[in-house]
């Protein structure tokens, strides 16, 4: 029997998801979240042999889930299902660990099936992305991702130094850096496009 952990925010989808997982023989659902902070409680309280996760939760995100999961107990394997069917995030999925990663669109037969093969040391990728993600790879550096993300929501340079405990300075650079790198004419087209390819 897998044992397997359901991470989702939206309580009609990990209902859905949980009653559609548990029909199948081979899969117990042992717990369910509806925000990274408990996912990650539960995971380390279950150890669950699968976490099947989406990206966009409140407290912590699925990629950050991932990424903590696979520092804290690295022989649960995650699956992340989304709506996103950016190469950016699939990238990222996979840096911060996951071992699959698929659309919520897909049938529930492959979610099952993507349970098997990670449980077993496969991975399980959609296969619209799977060409796509090595394509056009994420030129952000992860401090100028974070500088970015706080530039997103009309946070001023002082702030955003404030906060990352940076230099208005060093924060002015990593903005203009960001900014050439994604041929924007400013910090919010930047933020918008690193945020429609899945690099935010």
């Amino acid at each position: 029997m897998i044992r397997v952990l359901l991470a989702e925010d939206q309580s009609m989808v990990l209902g859905a998801l949980s009653a559609l997982l548990s029909l199948e023989d081979d899969l117990s659902v042992v717990g369910t979240a509806t925000d990274g902070e408990a996912a990650l409680e539960l995971v380390r309280t279950l150890l669950p042999d699968v976490l099947v996760t989406d990206i966009e939760m409140p407290r912590l995100s699925g990629l950050d889930l991932a990424a903590r999961v696979r520092e804290e107990c690295p022989t649960v394997r995650v699956i992340i299902v989304t709506t996103f069917a950016r190469s950016g995030y699939l990238r990222r999925a996979m840096d911060a660990g996951a071992r699959g990663y698929l659309l919520k669109d897909a049938p529930a037969t492959q979610l099952a099936e993507a349970i098997r093969r990670v449980q077993a040391g496969g991975r399980a990728i959609a296969p619209a992305l799977a060409e796509s993600a090595w394509d056009d790879p994420d030129p952000l550096t992860e401090r100028e991702r974070q500088v970015l993300r706080e530039a997103e929501s009309g946070t001023s340079t002082t702030a955003i130094a404030a906060r990352l405990g940076l230099s208005e300075g060093t924060v002015r650079n990593y903005l203009s850096e960001a900014i050439s790198k994604l041929g924007a004419a400013n910090r919010a087209e930047a933020a918008r496009r690193a945020r429609e390819k899945g690099w935010l």
